[in-house]
């Protein structure tokens, strides 16, 4: 048995806006959209993520994710170009130990995204 992918569903409230930042900032293309279940699934190259208005079994008032969703990308500056004057930073690119360049973005939902590349990979 083995474990096939991992694709995080981001509950909002804001769905256009949120199928926007993810579309529009990160280059994210939208695969399906369902407005009657507040749905959509997007992709970019291998990664998938879902959004999703919350459902009435939840009780939702703001994002409570404690975590992070960590990207490994394979060419971190061009994204950090791409990205940092148009989105809330939590950090800039930084050299971390163990071994990463690494930067941190809030989406429109507050929701804390880090994008890190192995420094070994850095020409």
């Amino acid at each position: 048995m083995e474990f096939l992918a991992l694709r995080p569903v981001i509950w909002t409230e804001q769905l256009d806006e949120t199928l926007k930042f993810y579309t529009e900032i990160l280059g994210f293309s939208c695969d399906e959209r369902n407005n009657d279940w507040g749905w959509a699934s997007l992709h970019r190259d291998t990664t998938g993520i879902m959004l999703s208005k919350p459902n009435a079994h939840t009780a939702f008032t703001a994002p409570v994710f404690t975590g992070s969703f960590y990207f490994t990308v394979n060419e971190i500056w061009p994204l950090w170009e791409q990205v940092q004057n148009k989105v809330r930073v939590c950090y800039a690119p930084e050299r971390f130990d163990w071994g990463m360049y690494e930067f941190g973005i809030y989406d429109n939902n507050g929701y804390l995204l880090q994008f890190g590349q192995e420094i070994d990979e850095i020409h």
